[in-house]
This record gives C-alpha cells, sequence and structure tokens, in this order.
C-alpha cells in the first residue's frame, strides 16, 4: 500500500520558507503531494518513479547546488537495487559529486572514490517488497560551498531522531 501523507511529526518540522530546494526521487503518485512538496520550496526537482505516470518528469535529473553537481535518480533502473557499484556506474555517468537514490525505501549514505551517495528512504513509511521493515525517514541538506552537511530525520518508536552525517568534496 502507497502512504500518501507525511507522519504529522514531519510536517511539522518542515517549515514553508525555510527550505530552499525540495529533491525528489519519485513515486510522488498524487498531485496533492506535489502540491504540498510545492509549499515547503517552490524551487523542486523530481524523477520519475515506477509508480508515477508523469511523462514531464525524467529519469534522471543534475542539479547544480553550491560547488555540488548532484544527480537525482529513483533508484528501480539500478539492478540490483540499491546495488554500490552500479550506482557508482551511474554517478560516473551522470558526473556527479553527490547521487541521490530512492526506490528501496530505506535510508543510506555512504561514500565511495570521493563522492557522496545519499538513499533517503521513504519519507511517508509507504510499502517495499524488498524491505518489510520501512522506517520513515528523509534527508535535509546544508550546503556550504564544498561541504554538506546531510541530516538524517528518521521516525522510531513515534520520535524523531535525527542523525548528523559529514561530507566534503575533494579539491
Amino acid at each position: 500500500m502507497r502512504a500518501h501523507q507525511l507522519p504529522p511529526q514531519f510536517r511539522n518540522l518542515l517549515v514553508p520558507g525555510k527550505i530552499q530546494y525540495t529533491i525528489s526521487t519519485g513515486n510522488l503518485c498524487a498531485k496533492e503531494v506535489v502540491d504540498y512538496l510545492k509549499t515547503i520550496a517552490t524551487d523542486i526537482h523530481i524523477v520519475k518513479g515506477d509508480f508515477d505516470d508523469n511523462p514531464n518528469w525524467p529519469e534522471t535529473k543534475v542539479i547544480t547546488i553550491g560547488n555540488f553537481k548532484i544527480g537525482v535518480c529513483h533508484g528501480h533502473q539500478v539492478v540490483p537495487w540499491g546495488d554500490h557499484e552500479n550506482l557508482a556506474m551511474l554517478q560516473r555517468q551522470l558526473d556527479v559529486d553527490i547521487l541521490i537514490t530512492g526506490h528501496t525505501h530505506k535510508f543510506e549514505a555512504f561514500e565511495h572514490n570521493g563522492k557522496f551517495f545519499i538513499n533517503p528512504g521513504s519519507a511517508t513509511g509507504a510499502f517495499s517488497a524488498i524491505n518489510n521493515n520501512v522506517v520513515p525517514s528523509f534527508v535535509l541538506m546544508d550546503i556550504q560551498g564544498s561541504h554538506v552537511i546531510t541530516y538524517v530525520y528518521k521516525l522510531q518508536d513515534e520520535q524523531v531522531r535525527v542523525e548528523k552525517i559529514d561530507f566534503t568534496k575533494a579539491q
């Protein structure tokens, strides 16, 4: 079953006007979800997930924020799903410093060959055929020049837990 709303604990954290960009790895599935994301930040970047039918959304997208080229892809195209080597191949194809993918509904972040890879998980905690223990999660990234701090928000036992990950781009 697809979840169509963020948990209220997350909605309370996402204050309109405080976030500059929204980046979505897709599977938004409903116009209402897109409309809600547009209230958080008007500069919105969406790629097409395997359940999306919007023909205007690309399979991949590259955007530049600060000194970072950021690639975005839903992730169902990377087989096996979430495989680090195949994600690294996509990162090289897109020629990006940071690759953001989804599909597995499980948060993961790692560095590989000086590049940063993030799967923010599922903000709604939507069902996943490959992960039967979905923990709702999303990330906020604070980009300052060649440095990014990624804040990971996870909903566990009805409480929001926050983790911080630092990454600096090699010069």
